[in-house]
């Protein structure tokens, strides 16, 4: 299996912009530039499609990671927040929220440390990976 995503620009770095696409179509054209990447301008930006890309990617491995115990996953959320400090992108923060009937709050920390460690995005990321772990029953 392989994806695409493409990325156009035209301009500066700072008075440029561009729009991104997916192979999907999720993203058609989704502008970008200086001010959606560092303000709170309307456009998306490299690090909010990365959070977006980690949570899914987490969230879903985590539910294959509970399928393997006895219990089964109602619902599942995870938020992903991107430190981007002086250029970089220097830490990940994911927040998850699970309503999974039965399980206890140790148990349902190790499938997610599990996931943590399994997943394709968390396992590209050379930073920080901190996570918290919220069961709601």
């Amino acid at each position: 299996m392989k994806r695409y995503a493409k990325a156009v620009w035209h301009g500066s770095g700072k008075d440029g912009g561009g729009h991104m696409t997916t192979q999907s179509g999720a993203l058609d054209k989704n502008i970008y530039s200086f001010a959606s990447r560092f303000t709170s301008d309307r456009g998306t930006n490299p690090e909010e499609l990365l959070a977006a890309a980690h949570a899914g990617c987490f969230t879903m491995k985590l539910s294959f990671v509970l399928d393997e115990t006895s219990y089964f996953p109602e619902a599942l959320e995870t938020n992903a927040y991107i430190n981007f400090e002086n250029g970089a992108i220097t830490a990940v923060r994911l927040v998850v929220t699970g309503k999974v009937r039965g399980m206890d709050q140790a148990a349902f920390e190790a499938c997610v440390q599990e996931a943590k460690r399994n997943c394709p995005i968390s396992m590209i990321l050379n930073i920080t990976i901190t996570t918290e772990a919220i069961l709601r029953n």
